[in-house]
Parts: C-alpha cells; structure tokens; sequence
C-alpha cells in the first residue's frame, strides 16, 4: 500500500477531512489498487494530466520522482513529455522538460540499467552468485556485509531473476528477514498472493516457511538477507517458481 503523510503534514490543523482524504483515499485506496493498474502507470496518467493543466509547481515535480521512482525512465519520460506537447500545448511541455531534468539529471552518465541500479543504493552489487546460481532462474549478485554476530548480504537480482522456492529450516530460532533497498520485486509464500517489495519494505520469514523471492519482470531488485540466529540450521532448496504463475505478476 502507498503510504502518504503530506495532507496529515501540512493541513492537518488547519484542514483535516482534506488531509485524510488525501492521505487515506487518494493515495491510501486509489494509487494503492495496483491489481487495476501499477504504479508505473498511474505516475504516467498523474504526470501526463498534470502537464495538461499547465501544474508544473511542486506537486508536479513530486508526481516526476514518483514516476522516476515507479520505474519510469529518463528516454521514457522524454518520450512521454513529446508526445503529450502535441495534445496540451508546446508551453507546457517545456514548462514540464525544465522539471524533469532535475529529476532524472543523474541518469545521463549511466552506461546500462545495472549501473543505473548499483548507483541507486548505497551498497555494492557483488560479485555473481555462482555458488548458487543452480538455485535461481537468472543472474543474481552477492555483496556480503557482516559475517559478524549475524550474516548480512546484499542480494540484487537483474530483471526477471528469481530464486527457487526454498526453506530455511532450524531446530529454534533461524529464519530470515529481506529488507529491499532498490528496485522491485516481490516475495510469495507457499498459498499466499505474491506481495510487491520496494525500497523500505521489510519480509520477516519465520523458519519452516516455504517461499521464494526476487525482481519484478521489468526491474533490477536488491534485498539484504539477514540470517536470523538459530540452532541447527539449514536451506533446504526446492523447486523453481512456475514460470506461468510469474509472469502473471506482470
């Protein structure tokens, strides 16, 4: 769900029902209905609709980072800005381009996705997993951390990667917890909607649990996996994610 503070912020005192429609509605059910249209797209129609009203104050240049943030690339939104100047008037358009290359002004020296990936977090990609590149549908990275009192990793995952479904077992204790640090992607247990992971979200895994998580179709994904202390503990891999049900996630 998307979670939004500004109303609460900056009208609560003085507009509350405005606030908590604005918090709670707007961003809280509508931009949250993401089984009716994703995140990517609502920024697109959000950014496009707010061009055509002549908007491009602060709240325009949020919905930009949102969009930039929801995956919309530099070309994209390029492309997207042409295209709407033919139908909301050549003004706006550069009106809405003297924004948008603030937004994406980082973009430009980045030579490929994953390195426009690696520098949207503060930790490194790593090396590839190869160790355990049986286990997964795709390239996957390791970059450990912390080998210290608890063993912390930071896994990224190019588009369309993904790992097996896999169980972590442990006599007490054990499991592990994924915090997403870029990127999306997703993470499903066994009989459970799949359930989108983004930069902030946190998974707690109890052990015995049968699982799987990775990148989205469309987008590098990084995770930390924090191996939570246990006694007797161990991985048991196991079959590959059907690819019928993952692309449905789409």
């Amino acid at each position: 769900m998307v979670k939004q503070t500004a109303g609460r912020t900056q009208l609560g005192g003085f507009a509350p029902k405005f606030a908590q429609l604005n918090d709670d509605v707007l961003f809280g059910e509508v931009w949250s209905r993401e089984d009716k249209l994703s995140l990517r797209d609502r920024s697109l129609v959000t950014v496009v609709a707010l061009m055509a009203q002549g908007l491009v104050d602060s709240s325009f240049q949020f919905h930009l980072q949102s969009a930039k943030a929801n995956g919309i690339t530099q070309t994209e939104i390029a492309e997207i800005l042409t295209h709407a100047a033919f139908y909301t008037g050549w003004p706006k358009a550069w009106a809405a381009f003297r924004l948008a290359k603030e937004v994406w002004t980082d973009d430009a020296p980045a030579a490929s996705a994953k390195e426009a990936h690696a520098k949207s977090m503060i930790f490194p990609i790593g090396q590839p997993n190869d160790s355990f590149a049986q286990y997964f549908s795709g390239q996957s990275f390791l970059a450990p951390l912390s080998g210290q009192q608890v063993g912390i990793f930071n896994v990224t995952f190019e588009p369309g990667c993904r790992n097996n479904w896999h169980i972590h077992h442990a006599a007490t204790g054990g499991g592990q917890i994924l915090i997403c640090v870029a990127g999306r992607g997703f993470y499903q247990e066994w009989g459970q909607p799949a359930q989108p992971m983004r930069p902030g979200d946190v998974v707690n895994i109890p052990a015995g649990v049968k699982h799987w998580h990775g990148a989205a179709p469309d987008s590098w994904f990084s995770h930390l996996a924090v191996e939570v202390p246990g006694i007797d503990t161990c991985n048991e891999w196991l079959e590959p994610v059907n690819d019928a049900d993952y692309q449905k996630l789409s």
